[in-house]
């Protein structure tokens, strides 16, 4: 059985490589809106939440469909407080969702966001 630290050691690098991912998308940059949060924008919209041991993202347009990840990982994934009622989920790092479907989960946050945006401030 891991250790702890090794754990939490883990998830910290899959943390730095997710945010290092959303933050290579087009038009993306990194914000601290508030404070202790660290989330990637694209023109001024979020369009994920960067922690440590979890990630925010924008799952769907609407919470039905955003209820997938809820069904799906039932201990991994949870409804993201204050906005979750309009799509958006918490995704817990280092259990059962692997690294390439917490990157599509950001890349499917950044196309949502991106497609609600004015066509002018839309990246390239």
């Amino acid at each position: 059985m891991a250790s702890r630290k090794s754990e939490d050691q883990g998830e910290a690098t899959l943390a730095r490589r997710l945010r290092s991912a959303a933050l290579a998308l087009p038009g993306a940059w990194e914000d601290s809106p508030w404070e202790g949060d660290t989330v990637a924008k694209v023109a001024d919209k979020i369009f994920v939440f960067l922690g440590d041991a979890s990630i925010g993202v924008k799952s769907a347009g609407n919470r039905q469909e955003a209820d997938e990840w809820l069904h799906r990982y039932p201990d991994d994934a949870s409804v993201l407080a204050y906005i979750g009622r309009h799509g958006w989920n918490s995704l817990r790092l280092g259990g059962a969702i692997d690294e390439d479907e917490l990157l599509e989960a950001i890349e499917t946050s950044y196309d949502i966001v991106v497609a609600g945006l004015p066509r002018s401030r839309r990246p390239g």
